[in-house]
């Protein structure tokens, strides 16, 4: 079965034979299922109301262990934005109910983000519908194929540096 990139790569081998343009059929295939990931997960968390960012910071939360909290230096790591958009971010999730934040107490002047009841009470319902969602997404690819899938990309983020959270 041809997919978009097919045809891009039989342009290539048309106009220059002598290019090798696998490369370009790997990262254009990466590219392209993104910005469909992408868009299908947008449209998932826009039916609950949220933005993929929003359910990020709830994730993260989350997967924090209790009290779900974090401050917010640790939260900026993850999140991998600016520190202003990260303030914007917890501005607009607190308007909403979702998260709050509380005064460090190992450090006066340091703020933590916590999660509310109800922010907690969200995470725990999307959670599971996010990843059927996910298997969804997935189910062109057999159990063998998600596993080959996986190890590759893990291969590719760890030789482009992608090794930690922070």
């Amino acid at each position: 079965m041809a997919d978009a990139v097919d045809a891009i790569i039989a342009m290539w081998a048309r106009e220059k034979p002598e290019l090798d343009a696998a490369p370009m059929g790997i990262v254009g295939r990466i590219s392209r299922v993104s910005r469909l990931l992408d868009k299908e997960l947008k449209d998932f968390f826009a039916g609950y109301g949220l933005e993929f960012w929003e359910f990020d910071v709830l994730a993260t939360l989350r997967r924090s262990g209790a009290p779900y909290e974090l401050s917010a230096g640790a939260l900026l790591k993850t999140a991998m934005v600016t520190s202003g958009a990260i303030t914007n971010r917890v501005d607009r999730m607190e308007t909403k109910g979702l998260v709050q934040r509380v005064r460090d107490p190992g450090d006066r002047r340091g703020v933590r983000i916590r999660l509310t009841p109800a922010g907690l009470e969200l995470i725990d319902k999307l959670v599971p519908l996010h990843v059927a969602n996910e298997r969804r997404l997935l189910a062109a690819l057999g159990d063998d194929e998600r596993g080959t899938l996986a190890d590759l990309l893990r291969a590719l983020a760890t030789g482009l540096g992608d090794t930690s959270l922070g």
